[in-house]
């Protein structure tokens, strides 16, 4: 392989591309395009693009629906960019957080022939890169997208070498013996991916015996609720829970999974923050800004406790669905152990919400 990159490192380089604002090129089945993040787009670069040809502005079903934006691609809108349309028209068009400030930003043209593939891997990547799912996507020949690309130095990412889905294989990086309030037999094991996102950190209390099922709580990383005490949310109470229980018992292990706001980031959390409070609940919220009701990858974790030896887990969980992922990430589930604490009168709704329309058991 020499100093080249893998497919896997230029999937990593396309995103942090996207997150700071830079263009890339995309190759696919019959295709290509320069694509280019809406929250991230310049106004120099939105120029830049719209002279190589006309514009889509790709966004997701989710956000169509709530414009008003026919997604003849079902999953998706390729919403025409006009001529004269400016960086902010772009930015209100992709951002729900702006539809107060901007509230005539339409009628929307979107187009119905064509392929959306790259429309849609593009949109992939947004995700993949914690920005709203949102993309200024330049269809082009393939033979003169590797000519931009190369001419510009941007990153070419062949989507025929990986799949976008693909999770990176999870190195333990490193490990020390850190004792807790709740036991002083706590170990923390941080997981790095091959691909160089964030950290996920894995906290061993005890000696769970590999060949049993372990206790495990599997958590998602909430700075406002973990760190900061947020009433939002049930979150802090319920890493606390887990480890007094975890430490109760005497062996088990807790994995802090840096997926904040349910895999779309912190910043889009905190759009969602802002839509609640305009009255929308928790999951029309992330609906409004384009994402799923839940966007986190439970491979990780799967993938974490294999990398610690465990087979079998007794699942730390008031969600269904998170037993079915495992399950089907090929980790056995052999109990599904509660975890019902935090409710207040600030999350009641959140928390019924969570009941209502994600299964949770409350």
């Amino acid at each position: 392989m020499g100093l080249g990159l893998t497919p896997i490192e230029q999937l990593a380089r396309a995103r942090s591309d996207l997150r700071m604002g830079v263009a890339i090129a995309l190759e696919g089945a019959g295709g290509a395009a320069l694509v280019l993040a809406a929250e991230t787009a310049t106004e120099d670069r939105l120029d830049a693009l719209r002279r190589r040809g006309p514009l889509d502005l790709a966004i997701t079903g989710w956000r169509a629906a709530t414009l008003k934006a026919r997604a003849y691609d079902g999953d998706l809108a390729r919403v025409a960019v006009a001529r004269d349309a400016g960086i902010d028209w772009v930015h209100a068009t992709a951002d729900p957080s702006r539809d107060l400030a901007f509230p005539m930003k339409g009628p929307y043209v979107t187009r119905r022939e064509g392929a959306a593939d790259l429309h849609r891997a593009a949109i992939a990547l947004c995700k993949q890169a914690r920005l709203l799912p949102a993309v200024l996507v330049l269809p082009l020949a393939p033979a003169v997208a590797r000519v931009e690309a190369g001419r510009d130095g941007l990153t070419l990412l062949r989507l025929d070498a990986i799949p976008l889905d693909t999770a990176p294989r999870m190195i333990e990086t490193a490990a020390a013996r850190v004792p807790l309030h709740v036991s002083e037999a706590g170990r923390v094991h941080v997981f790095r991916p091959g691909d160089g996102s964030e950290e996920h950190y894995a906290v061993e209390i005890g000696a769970p015996d590999r060949r049993e099922p372990v206790l495990c709580r599997l958590h998602s990383a909430c700075f406002t609720g973990d760190i900061l005490g947020s009433l939002k949310c049930d979150c802090g109470p319920q890493l606390r829970a887990a480890l007094e229980q975890i430490a109760a018992e005497g062996a088990g292990v807790l994995l802090y999974l840096n997926q904040e706001g349910r895999g779309i980031g912190l910043a889009n959390k905190m759009r969602a923050y802002a839509l609640q409070d305009q009255g929308f609940d928790t999951v029309e919220a992330n609906h409004r800004l384009g994402f799923e009701d839940d966007e986190r990858d439970f491979r990780i974790g799967a993938d974490i406790l294999r990398a610690l030896g465990f087979a079998r887990v007794r699942l730390m969980t008031n969600n269904p669905k998170k037993v079915a992922m495992m399950d089907g990430c090929g980790l056995a589930v052999v109990e599904r152990v509660p975890l019902r604490v935090g409710r207040t009168r600030f999350n009641e709704a959140y928390l019924s919400t969570k009941a209502a329309k994600s299964g949770h058991l409350l």
